[in-house]
């Protein structure tokens, strides 16, 4: 497997899963009530209280590096749309490890991205 490869799979796959342990997290912090500056305040603590806060962001960092030595050597108008895979791994992970509910619409709209993708690839 080249590095190409590896790093595309960071990005899409590690930082997705950076997200979805962000929403995990999230999700056991609670709901922000107000908006109000103390009320963010004492969400933000609870939340860097939560394991799945620091695995998202280690998760993303690693995908923001990655997505930088990718977009060292390859095309931008390359790099972007072939990331945008991370709709479909955001789906299933919701899925999976949200216990999310994905409509058929959203798994429509998941596909033409998945077309646009593969006419993205295979035009190069």
């Amino acid at each position: 497997m080249t590095l190409e490869y590896i790093l595309f799979i960071l990005v899409i796959v590690v930082g997705t899963g950076g997200e979805l342990c962000l929403g995990r997290a999230m999700k056991e912090t609670g709901e922000l009530k107000r908006l109000h500056p103390s009320d963010a305040m004492r969400l933000l603590g609870r939340a860097l209280r939560v394991k799945w806060i620091w695995i998202g962001v280690a998760m993303m960092a690693t995908a923001f590096f990655s997505l930088v030595t990718l977009l060292s050597f390859e095309e931008v108008s390359f790099v972007v749309p072939v990331t945008a895979l991370s709709y479909l791994v955001g789906a299933v992970g919701g899925i999976f490890f949200l216990g999310e509910r994905v409509s058929w619409q959203r798994w429509v709209g998941i596909g033409l991205v998945c077309i646009g993708v593969t006419m993205v690839v295979i035009s190069r």
